[in-house]
């Protein structure tokens, strides 16, 4: 299976609801590695390094977050080459 790397962007009411939390999980389940921020515009930075089909079932979460969350948008970007990581990350 080739790794891909995608930058995801999700901005709406997605800090201080445990969206990072619910990303990792996610990841993590799905065997992917990366990591997931705060960034100071009040969204979240996802990076995530795996499959196709992996990253795909990421972003349909993504697009829902968790119970408290309102996602309002969500921008994808490839990333090339795939940076390197190893598990899933909360920064």
């Amino acid at each position: 299976m080739e790794s891909r790397a995608l930058r995801f962007v999700v901005r709406g009411r997605v800090q201080g609801v445990g969206f990072r939390y619910f990303v990792a999980r996610h990841a993590r389940q799905l065997g992917l590695c990366g990591y997931a921020r705060n960034r100071r515009d009040g969204s979240v930075e996802v990076v995530a390094v795996g499959g196709a089909a992996a990253l795909a079932i990421l972003a349909s979460k993504l697009r829902l977050g968790p119970a408290a969350a309102a996602v309002e948008s969500l921008e994808a970007q490839p990333l090339a080459p795939a940076p390197l990581h190893d598990g899933f990350d909360i920064l």
